[in-house]
């Protein structure tokens, strides 16, 4: 089955989640970014980061290729932020919503320990299904690595055979 992982990371540890299950699973990997970056560090970074989340701001995308016609799978992996579904995942979501009817979805989330389900749920709204294949709620995987973080990420793979 053709995956497709489709993430966004700032700090890394998006990207080190998604590369870890693209690792074990042979997925393709497709990183999205804004086409103005959000403020990395300090007090800008979360006032803008979480004021776009919670406002839903839909920020345009640098060029990505995505097909969804070649993918059977779709797996989001995305920050939390203000408990909220990172705004670049929001218009990914926007972008392709037709071409991701239909597939199976599953989602991986990382945070600093705010928690994953609030912002699972609301992937669940937005794409208009009650049900994911699977889910993954990880604190910091590469910034606080740890061997349950790696064997959540394994466990997480072997819930997409």
């Amino acid at each position: 089955m053709k995956t497709a992982i489709v993430y966004y990371s700032m700090s890394g540890n998006c990207q080190y989640a998604a590369k870890s299950v693209a690792r074990r699973t042979g997925a393709d990997l497709i990183r999205i970014e804004p086409e103005k970056a959000y403020p990395d560090s300090g007090f800008k970074k979360y006032f803008w980061g979480g004021k776009s989340a919670v406002m839903g701001d839909m920020p345009a995308l640098k060029p990505y290729e995505f097909d969804a016609d070649k993918y059977e799978r779709v797996i989001f992996c995305f920050p939390v932020w203000a408990g909220n579904v990172t705004p670049p995942i929001r218009t990914f979501i926007s972008e392709n919503r037709d071409g991701l009817k239909g597939k199976r979805l599953a989602a991986l989330v990382c945070h600093s320990g705010g928690g994953g389900e609030k912002p699972i749920a609301k992937l669940k709204a937005m794409l208009g299904v009650t049900e994911l294949e699977a889910e993954l709620d990880l604190i910091d995987p590469r910034d606080k690595s740890d061997s349950s973080k790696d064997k959540a990420l394994e466990e997480f793979c072997k819930g997409l055979e």
